[in-house]
């Protein structure tokens, strides 16, 4: 029988050799791998893990840069930055958001509101996008939070600028605001800047469209710092290169002065120098403060400046359209003497003008009428006979030459051009035929036309001057406009009409200017917001059906310097309402103190200054919220 054998001694030693042979080959390809690599990280690959190791050591820090200054036409600062402190959140490097929250509450007495808002923002916010905590703090508040920063990770206190605004509410259309960059902004544009926190970008008007040349450009900062992010010291700071400033054609104080004398009205005042086209004063009023969205606007205020009827967040003299009403007729005169009406041709005024079987109704019975005496006395009969005569396509061009239904290339983000209809737009829109009835409606500046009070002053500023002159708000070096298509003694006939308005027998004798050696020119005008029904003439009943009123100006009437347009939203005629806002605002040009001292007698009885009146609208608007009184009195 035979024996199953097994391996020999040789054999065994053999298998063993061989495996240790193995196994010793890939220790050894491993080590060589491992020591190549070693190698390799520490000779090919130095500088970049010396790099790593000191990031982890150093924090590199950016420093917003501060935005360059808007300031007006002789150098006085429009909007400035102030330095403050103030506390972010950096959503990725928070880590318990709820006792987080608790904490900072407790230490800067947020209110609910303020909870609520960073709440919301946290949500929506991306990455590293920072969400603003509370701006413009005291030292006491910034170093409560600064000495617990070891327990409050994602927590970033600093110090640095904030855009303010001198004249608050009164440069909010002008200017628009600042805010902090939404995530879709950032999704646009990965710069670290843009959710460095405290960095502000423009978020409406001038701030906005002038972004890049007021951005400049940011500094930083570089500190030694532990494991756990705990500042060990300071080692270099690099300052920020602030932005350029912006010079704008507005002097500042006439433009505050017209904001205030706005007082409680709905409006605006555009004032335009007829020697150049500079914009003096763009004002568009009731407004919101700048100055509350650059420290981060509350929920409470952003509802109610959405919920107020007279819309703080328009701009009224670029965005607001409005039927012109009689301050149409000086540049309808225009096109009559141009299409070979003569001026001294008299129209007898019974109190109307019959078209068919419908009569158009006057203001009044003025008697015979030629063109001057028909502007001073604002005679619709006058102009409906006339245009009957000419036709509304040989008006519409005089319109379009004197700036209305035009955009202008201005730094704004929008304009509303509005519409000067004729026969052409009508068929285009409409598919209808132009009436002579839609004529006689457009002539006294109603029906289908619509302006905005910006063009009312271009209007004003170019008849004035008898240039075509174009608007700038930026100021430069221009040249001498060019004369406008119209001959000289037609120019002169309307200016002496608007001159009969106010100093004559006119519309607006009232707003007579009360100084030595200026006159003032002007034409009135009264708006339907609605049809007449009956003998209402939107004279009373609910605010949002009174008319408007409207009032063009320019002075001194021998030497024209200064163009205006004033528009009151629901003021009830132009005469009542718009002109005397125009006097004051002109008298504040050539004697200041006696302006200043009619305004202050007119604000004591609105109850104060634009300030004082929209922090009462706030508290009011609060209580009707439901907010308890021992917080209103903190805020």
């Amino acid at each position: 029988m035979n024996e199953k054998r097994g391996p020999t001694t040789g054999q065994l030693e053999f298998t063993f050799s061989r495996r240790a042979l193995f196994i010793g080959g890939v220790q050894a390809t491993v080590g060589a791998v491992v020591a190549t690599r070693m190698a390799y990280i520490a000779v090919a690959e130095n500088e970049k893990y010396k790099l790593a190791s000191e990031s982890n050591r150093i924090n590199l820090t950016l420093i917003p840069p501060r935005r360059g200054w808007f300031i007006d036409r002789i150098g006085k600062p429009i909007a400035t930055n102030r330095a403050d402190f103030r506390v972010d959140i950096i959503p990725d490097r928070l880590q318990n958001r709820e006792q987080t929250l608790g904490t900072l509450t407790r230490l800067l007495d947020l209110k609910q509101e303020d909870v609520e808002r960073i709440e919301k923002e946290l949500k929506e916010a991306q990455g590293f996008q920072p969400v603003q905590v509370a701006a413009g703090l005291d030292y006491e508040s910034f170093a409560r939070v600064s000495v617990r920063l070891p327990d409050l990770p994602g927590i970033s206190p600093r110090q640095g600028f904030s855009r303010f605004y001198p004249s608050g509410a009164a440069v909010g259309h002008l200017l628009g605001y600042v805010g902090t960059v939404s995530a879709e902004e950032y999704r646009l544009d990965k710069n670290p800047l843009l959710i460095t926190p405290g960095f502000k970008v423009g978020k409406q008007g001038l701030e906005k469209t002038m972004e890049m040349r007021l951005r400049g450009k940011p500094g930083a900062k570089r500190t030694e710092v532990t494991a756990r992010g705990k500042i060990v010291r300071e080692l270099s700071t690099r300052s920020d290169t602030p932005g350029k400033p912006v010079q704008l054609t507005i002097d500042i104080d006439l433009h505050n002065y017209a904001a205030r004398r706005l007082g409680v009205e709905s409006g605006s005042v555009v004032v335009i120098d007829c020697l150049t086209g500079d914009i003096l004063a763009l004002v568009s009023m009731p407004c919101f403060d700048p100055n509350s969205f650059s420290e981060g606007i509350g929920r409470l205020e952003w509802k109610m400046l959405n919920s107020d009827e007279r819309i703080p967040m328009l701009n009224k003299s670029l965005q607001g359209l409005y039927p012109p009403g009689s301050t149409l007729k000086p540049m309808a005169g225009l096109a009559f003497l141009k299409h070979g009406i003569d001026p001294e041709e008299t129209v007898s005024c019974g109190g109307g003008y019959r078209l068919g079987n419908r009569v158009f109704k006057c203001l009044g019975r003025h008697g015979s009428m030629n063109m001057r005496s028909a502007i001073m006395k604002s005679c619709n009969t006058y102009f409906y006979s006339m245009a009957n005569r000419v036709g509304y396509d040989a008006i519409a061009p005089a319109a379009k030459q004197l700036g209305l239904g035009q955009e202008f290339p201005l730094p704004f983000q929008s304009q509303r051009y509005g519409t000067i209809p004729d026969s052409a737009w009508k068929q285009k829109k409409y598919g209808q035929a132009w009436s002579r009835s839609d004529t006689l409606n457009a002539v006294i500046g109603q029906g289908y036309v619509s302006v905005s009070p910006f063009q009312l002053a271009v209007m004003a500023a170019r008849i004035a001057s008898g240039r075509m002159l174009e608007p700038e708000i930026l100021l430069k070096q221009r040249g001498a406009a060019q004369h406008l298509p119209f001959p000289d003694e037609h120019l002169q006939v309307v200016r002496d009409g608007m001159d009969l308005v106010v100093n004559g027998a006119g519309t607006a004798v009232r707003s007579r200017l009360d100084l030595p050696d200026v006159t003032m020119a002007g034409k009135t005008g009264t708006a339907q917001v609605r049809a007449i029904k009956g003998g209402q003439r939107g004279q009373s009943g609910a605010r949002k059906y009174r008319d408007h009123g409207l009032f063009v100006c320019f002075a001194p009437v021998a030497q024209p310097r200064y163009a205006a347009a004033v528009v009151i939203e629901h003021g009830l005629g132009g005469a009542r309402a718009a002109a005397p806002v125009a006097k004051d605002v002109l008298t504040f040009l050539y004697d200041r103190e006696k302006a200043i001292a009619s305004l202050e007698a007119l604000e004591a009885g609105w109850g104060g200054g634009i300030e004082e009146r929209m922090a009462r609208q706030y508290a009011a608007f609060q209580a009707g919220q439901g907010v308890p009184a021992t917080e209103r009195s903190e805020m």
